[in-house]
């Protein structure tokens, strides 16, 4: 079978991609990537047959402060480049299997007629029992019409003009509204733990959820794993890990060396994940500290730690989860304040933290909190082996292959029917 995979952002969105794509290759499927330049080279490792997206300024995105203007604008350009591109593509392959930021994707598959799988790193489908997990706070349980009305709202000012102006050059005719055209004109494959996530009873798209996708086989630097070792397991304390992943802020230094100043009094060693951003660099050569200053598969560093704090990206979350460690939220964006609120509604962490709202005095609690409440360690036990349980890339790799299997029996898909 022939599978276009695209995908695009920071490493959360690519690194599950990287590893879908090697494991349908190991299938012995013929596997195009599509993905940003900034990945090219995990790409190369990897041993892959990738393509790089024409318009790629996600390092730009990430690095500024867009406002809502830029946003749009770029949001506009990429959807531009997406037909451009992928059409082509898409018509020497039997399927496209992509992201739900790729705002053009189901446009693109009904166009060429050809199946369409469309992936969120969480539970993203309108509903009335579960609210958007994407707001910059924790979801509300009421009014949950009107918070997905909201939303969809804000999506259509984004791209549904830039996508008519698409369709109308392959003379498709207008959608009217893109919050309902896409999960309906896609398999909606939701690659995240039922069991960290939720489900909705009355979502009436074609949905499944196999599990997070874990990428564990990226090559990385063994030398400083094994000094990362060494430190963990040089005495008994206990080790505080601390990450922001991807993501910035202007206050992640500060809360840094606020983390670093509470695991000096308590006596835990801690260690800084520092990201693209060098979160932590300046505390470097300060004692009881660890910095790791490159990517490392969390499933080879996390279960050497006692508890987890990170800025709640689904990957990190999941990994956390997977690796039975109880865990703390310090959203920025996104889905990242709807995992932060699960931590704490499946009791594996404490509520979440807002980087400059909280005071050294108040962050010492919840650090004491997170890292001695038997509560939490008993329930992440029991979580991680329900997370690991799932098999999400290989439940995802079979899910491809039974669709591929329905599409040469020539039955209909009933996302397309």
């Amino acid at each position: 079978m022939k599978i276009l995979l695209v995908t695009r952002g920071s490493q959360g969105d690519v690194y599950p991609y990287l590893a879908l794509a090697k494991e349908l290759k190991n299938r012995g499927h013929d596997v195009l990537l599509s993905l940003p330049r900034l990945f090219e080279s995990l790409a190369k490792d990897a041993e892959l047959n990738y393509f790089l997206q024409a318009f790629d300024d996600i390092a730009g995105m990430v690095e500024g402060k867009p406002s809502t203007k830029d946003l749009i604008e770029w949001t506009k350009r990429v959807i531009k480049s997406q037909f451009d591109e992928l059409i082509p593509l898409l018509g020497e392959y039997d399927m496209l299997v992509c992201s739900n930021t790729e705002f053009a994707a189901a446009h693109i598959a009904e166009y060429c007629g050809k199946a369409h799988i469309r992936t969120g790193f969480a539970p993203l489908l309108p509903g009335k029992k579960m609210p958007p997990p994407v707001f910059p706070f924790s979801p509300k349980r009421a009014f949950v019409g009107a918070q997905w009305g909201l939303l969809n709202l804000g999506l259509n000012m984004m791209v549904k003009k830039p996508l008519n102006e698409e369709r109308r050059k392959l003379k498709m005719p207008p959608i009217k509204d893109q919050g309902e055209y896409a999960p309906s004109h896609a398999l909606n494959y939701l690659m995240c733990s039922q069991y960290l996530g939720e489900t909705d009873p009355n979502w009436k798209y074609p949905w499944a959820m196999g599990g997070y996708c874990f990428n564990d086989n990226f090559l990385y630097n063994e030398i400083v794993l094994r000094n990362f070792l060494k430190f963990v397991k040089k005495d008994q304390r206990p080790t505080l890990f601390f990450t922001l992943g991807s993501c910035n802020d202007n206050e992640r230094d500060s809360f840094c060396a606020k983390l670093h100043n509470i695991c000096l009094e308590e006596k835990y060693k801690f260690v800084v994940g520092c990201g693209w951003w060098k979160t932590g660099t300046h505390l470097r050569n300060h004692d009881g500290l660890f910095l790791l200053d490159t990517a490392i598969p969390h499933a080879l560093i996390f279960p050497h730690c006692d508890a987890i704090i990170h800025h709640g990206g689904s990957g990190t979350t999941h990994s956390a989860a997977r690796a039975g460690k109880p865990q703390m939220v310090a959203p920025l964006l996104i889905d990242q304040f709807y995992w932060g609120g699960r931590v704490f509604e499946l009791q594996i962490g404490p509520k979440s933290v807002k980087l400059g709202n909280i005071s050294e005095k108040a962050l010492r609690k919840r650090v004491l909190d997170l890292m001695t409440n038997p509560l939490y360690k008993k329930n992440a036990a029991n979580l991680a082996e329900k997370v690991r349980s799932e098999k999400g890339l290989a439940g995802m790799a079979d899910y491809i292959e039974q669709l591929g299997k329905e599409n040469k029996l020539g039955l209909k898909l009933a996302a397309l029917s």
